[in-house]
């Protein structure tokens, strides 16, 4: 496979390790309240007409075939792309900036992408295909960026941004190159890319884990939410989704966390808080430390909460061994594939959605059995809907990693 790294770290993506401001203690949590009691979104993060909007689009059924989600598209907007001809595809050479490899739901995306990649070149749909890794540091994203760019090498730009506001000109730099680009994950403050691909949203993943908590736990239960970091589009809405439901449910929230996604952290915080009182409820703006948060209150012999983690295998793993009342909002992991396949389609001539929104369903309790199934042979850290099944290196390019 004809993959040239720049800067992709490797093993690093095993363990988190973002940068952020964090709490070091619970009584430094940041407030929370009972029913709208500190629940109010912040002005910044929060648009009530795409909240409505992303709630509504888990109703939709998207267009195209359900056996290749990460084709499915809900309402697309088709966008002309005749300008972006290749004469020769197979001697494309494609580009991809990306944020980093940092936490398992990346590096398995990455792992799926290599290998769609690897299915296309063999088609001759692309040539080569670069690889920059900026190891979650803005400014080093965008120095890579700007390489790309330099170069006058590619022929069309993936990127998945580091954050938002501050890779925003980057990928206006990018985009007066005049080489498609291609944004996937999270978003930027413009729409100048050909195309900009993600699931549903922030605001529909916060909702069905805030959702889940307040069907399933009593009026006047205690709810500690678990974050990662500020800043970033996705986390952000997550939490302003989840604010909005339960600001206008009965539940009581302590308050919320930063924990930089580190499983250490989070089983030290949730210690500290039921050392304090009773927890009832875990929200999480990511899941996969979902694990650590339960072995705190192993450690306090207190009753497992209802939790909202993330399709994760180690976490959809204790779920099944606890029987556990819980959910497994998706970020749906198989969107690493479409961004390459987008660029095939791009330098072929063909439409893509302008805003190109993917199917994005949790995993609920009838599901669970059917994905670990599915799964079985997959590491703990292997996410349940990566949609890799069909690429030629399955399964030992997972497995193996």
């Amino acid at each position: 496979m004809r993959i040239s790294r720049m800067l992709l770290a490797g093993t690093a993506g095993l363990t988190l390790m973002l940068s952020a401001c964090t709490t070091d203690a619970p009584d430094e949590a940041a407030p929370g309240g009972e029913g709208g009691a500190g629940m109010t979104p912040d002005a910044e993060w929060f648009d009530e007409a795409e909240y409505e909007a992303q709630l509504a689009q888990r109703e939709i059924t998207p267009e195209g075939s359900p056996d290749e989600p990460w084709l499915q598209a809900i309402e697309p907007e088709w966008t002309d792309t005749s300008e972006f001809v290749h004469d020769s595809p197979e001697d494309a050479t494609v580009c991809f900036s990306n944020a980093s490899v940092s936490n398992p739901w990346r590096v398995t995306g990455f792992i799926t992408m290599e290998q769609q990649v690897e299915a296309l070149q063999e088609e001759g749909r692309i040539g080569e295909f670069r690889v920059s890794d900026a190891a979650d540091d803005d400014n080093q994203q965008i120095s890579d960026i700007q390489a790309f760019v330099d170069s006058g090498d590619c022929d069309a730009i993936i990127i998945s941004p580091s954050t938002t506001a501050t890779l925003t000109p980057a990928v206006e730099t990018a985009c007066e190159s005049g080489v498609p680009v291609i944004v996937f994950d999270r978003g930027v403050n413009t729409d100048c890319m050909v195309t900009f691909i993600h699931p549903i949203g922030g605001y529909a993943y916060g909702a069905d884990a805030a959702e889940f908590l307040v069907e399933n736990l009593e009026p006047g239960s205690r709810v500690l939410a678990l974050r990662i970091l500020p800043g970033v589009d996705v986390l952000e809405h997550r939490w302003a989704a989840a604010q909005q439901i339960f600001g206008e449910s009965e539940l009581e929230v302590l308050g919320f966390e930063f924990t930089e996604g580190d499983g250490a952290k989070i089983k030290d915080l949730v210690s500290q808080h039921l050392q304090r009182g009773e927890v009832d409820g875990i929200w999480m703006d990511a899941g996969d430390g979902a694990v650590a948060a339960l072995e705190a209150f192993e450690d306090a012999g207190q009753p497992y909460p209802v939790i909202s983690g993330e399709d994760e295998l180690s976490f959809m793993r204790k779920w099944d061994e606890e029987g556990l009342t819980a959910i497994a909002p998706v970020y749906s992991n198989f969107q690493w594939r479409t961004p390459v396949l987008a660029a095939a389609m791009i330098l072929g001539g063909e439409e893509v959605p302008s805003e190109w929104i993917l199917p994005q369903e949790p995993i609920r309790q009838g599901e669970l059995q059917d994905y670990l199934d599915r799964n079985a042979d997959m590491p703990s850290l292997h996410y349940a809907k990566f949609g890799g099944e069909d690429l030629p290196g399955f399964p030992e390019a997972w497995t193996d990693r």
